[in-house]
């Protein structure tokens, strides 16, 4: 389905990074990132392009061949690999996830191997639709098995130093309306 989606010439997604990553990494030095499920790439090349060493992983092939298209010139180690068995050989200073929706025990397996990744110290930094956007916000898919909820999410995390794990209203220009994502904000103990 993601191949056929992105097998199109327009972007499925906007080619400008997610809203709540530069904020993130603002007056933050640049370090290694891991950008988990990366679609068309827009959140690595952006990352990549403020001097971070990126990774960035996607199960579709046609996702992969896109983003290496959109970055051009830009360094980013490209891979084609699924979310839910990915472990690179070593460990990253930050660690994202931007909208992955899974059953239970994918979500659950993608989380496991994403916080693995992140280096002692390092940040893991995860934004999903949240389960109220079903009924209080715009967009997002609409099943509620997939959605993340603080009740969900915050096994995942378990062991880290939570910053915040909550929900956020992001204003949705297009369609003149307010989504609820579920922010997921965590450093590693050293």
């Amino acid at each position: 389905m993601w191949d056929d989606r992105y097998k199109g010439s327009d972007l499925v997604w906007s080619a400008e990074p997610n809203i709540f990553l530069p904020p993130l990494v603002e007056g933050v030095t640049a370090g290694s990132a891991l950008d988990v499920a990366c679609g068309e790439g827009r959140n690595a090349i952006w990352l990549a392009r403020q001097s971070w060493a990126v990774t960035a992983t996607d199960f579709s092939p046609v996702g992969i061949d896109k983003a290496r298209e959109l970055a051009g010139d830009t360094q980013v180690d490209w891979v084609v690999a699924d979310a839910t068995t990915y472990e690179p050989d070593t460990t990253f200073d930050l660690v994202m996830i931007f909208y992955l929706h899974l059953p239970e025990d994918q979500i659950a397996a993608a989380f496991e191997r994403a916080v693995a990744a992140v280096a002692p110290g390092g940040t893991l930094f995860a934004v999903g639709h949240a389960l109220s956007n079903l009924t209080d916000g715009y967009g997002g898919p609409p099943i509620p098995e997939i959605l993340w909820s603080k009740e969900r999410i915050d096994p995942y995390v378990d062991g880290l130093d939570i910053i915040e794990l909550g929900e956020r209203e992001r204003y949705v220009e297009a369609a003149d309306a307010t989504a609820l994502d579920l922010i997921v904000w965590a450093t590693k103990p050293r």
